[in-house]
């Protein structure tokens, strides 16, 4: 006897409304997600990524703090008013000061920052952090630094180029915050 036909069913597909109601259940209150492409994803980081992300989050808020160069924030959920189907949780984040908008308080923010930080989880693909990198730099966002805590790497991603810097190298601000410096091995202090 023949095994029956399997029947192909279309994936189910969350829009971004949908997703904001999932994740403001009470069950849901202290854990993080992403909808990536209308999948909701819950985001695993782990010590090491907590370390490498508030080390980003120290060393460019204390740069751009005293110079008033704008805002250094952690975990805003992002989202594009026209895209249904994405809302993106950036590790690390800076928006500059002429693009600065009121600080949302609720719901996603429906802007990208200037310069967006991604660190490696273990679950983190490389293509699929390049993927997230893409849309941040085709909906707004100036520069990405995609921090691969496995390969102790920073991929440098503007709309145009790709660098990659090793432990040995000095990541800089580009235009985005210019005169920033700094020496790669300090984002995994303490890793």
């Amino acid at each position: 006897m023949a095994p029956p036909e399997a029947t192909v069913l279309a994936p189910v597909t969350t829009t971004a409304d949908e997703f904001e109601a999932f994740i403001a259940r009470p069950e849901n209150a202290d854990r993080r997600f992403e909808l990536i492409n209308g999948e909701i994803v819950e985001k695993m980081p782990t010590e090491k990524h907590s370390l490498v992300s508030g080390n980003a989050y120290f060393l460019i808020r204390a740069f751009v703090e005293p110079r008033g160069l704008g805002r250094v924030a952690f975990e805003v959920r992002r989202r594009v008013p026209e895209d249904n189907r994405n809302t993106f949780l950036p590790d690390v984040e800076f928006t500059s000061a002429s693009r600065l908008q009121p600080i949302v308080e609720r719901g996603p923010a429906y802007q990208m920052p200037d310069l967006i930080i991604e660190v490696q989880s273990p679950d983190d693909t490389i293509p699929d952090m390049r993927a997230k990198a893409a849309y941040y730099l085709q909906n707004g966002a100036t520069l990405v630094w995609l921090v691969l805590t496995l390969k102790r790497m920073v991929m440098v991603l503007t709309a145009t180029t790709e660098d990659i810097l090793r432990e040995e190298d000095t990541l800089d601000g580009g235009d985005v915050l210019p005169g920033f410096i700094l020496p790669v091995k300090d984002l995994f202090a303490g890793t």
